[in-house]
C-alpha cells in the first residue's frame, strides 16, 4: 500500500510542485501483488498493451489532480475516462484512499444529460482542461491520449461496447481493400473467360 503524507498541495503559479507530482505519479491503484493488477485490467478491458495502459493511468491521475484544483469543471479524454470508470470500481481504493488522502477532494463522476447545451458545455470544459493541464504540468498533454477537441467529440456518439468473444472487428480500410482486390480479381477472371 502507498504511504500518504496528506493531500497533494494546490498548484502554484509555477504549476504542481515537483515532489507533489512525483507522489501523484507514484500512487499505485489497487493491490500490486496479484496477477490481474489495475494496470493489467485496464489493458485487458480496453484492448491496450500494458505500456499504453500505464500511460493512460498516469494521465488519469494528472486529470484527477486537475479536477481537485481547477476553478472550473474538467472533462477527460475518452482514454482517461475509461481509466476513471475502472478506478471507481475499486471502491475501497477510490473512496478510501485516493480521493481523501491523495487528492483531498471528493471526485464524483456524473453522466452527461445529453443535448446540444450539454455538448457545448463539455467541449468548453475539455478545452479549458487542456489549457489548465499545460499550465499545471508545464507541457501540453500527450495528443494520443488527449486529442484535439474536434477529434475528442467527433466520434463519441458512434462508440459502443463490443463483446470480442462473439464478434471480430475489422477496420473499414481493410474491408475496402478486400472489396477492391475482389473486384480486380473478378475483372481479370471475367476477361479471361471465352465469350
Amino acid at each position: 500500500m502507498n504511504r500518504l503524507e496528506g493531500p497533494l498541495p494546490t498548484p502554484s503559479g509555477d504549476g504542481i510542485p515537483i515532489e507533489a507530482h512525483k507522489r501523484l505519479i507514484a500512487y499505485r491503484i489497487g493491490p500490486q501483488e496479484i496477477d490481474l493488477t489495475f494496470r493489467n485490467r485496464v489493458a485487458h478491458e480496453n484492448g491496450w498493451d500494458t505500456g499504453m495502459a500505464e500511460r493512460a493511468i498516469q494521465e488519469y491521475k494528472r486529470f484527477a489532480y486537475l479536477c481537485a484544483h481547477s476553478p472550473t469543471p474538467c472533462t477527460p479524454s475518452m482514454e482517461v475516462d475509461q481509466v476513471w470508470h475502472m478506478h471507481m470500481t475499486y471502491t475501497h481504493d477510490y473512496w478510501g484512499r485516493f480521493c481523501p488522502d491523495l487528492l483531498g477532494y471528493q471526485l464524483h463522476h456524473g453522466p452527461t444529460e445529453g443535448g446540444d447545451d450539454e455538448e457545448e458545455k463539455h467541449v468548453e470544459q475539455y478545452e479549458n482542461t487542456l489549457v489548465y493541464y499545460e499550465r499545471v504540468f508545464g507541457r501540453p498533454p500527450p495528443s494520443d491520449l488527449w486529442p484535439s477537441t474536434g477529434e475528442r467529440f467527433s466520434s463519441f456518439p458512434h462508440l459502443q461496447w463490443v463483446n470480442l468473444s462473439e464478434y471480430s472487428i475489422t477496420p473499414k480500410s481493410r474491408i475496402y481493400l478486400a472489396i477492391g482486390v475482389a473486384s480486380v480479381v473478378s475483372f481479370i477472371l471475367g476477361s479471361l473467360l471465352p465469350i
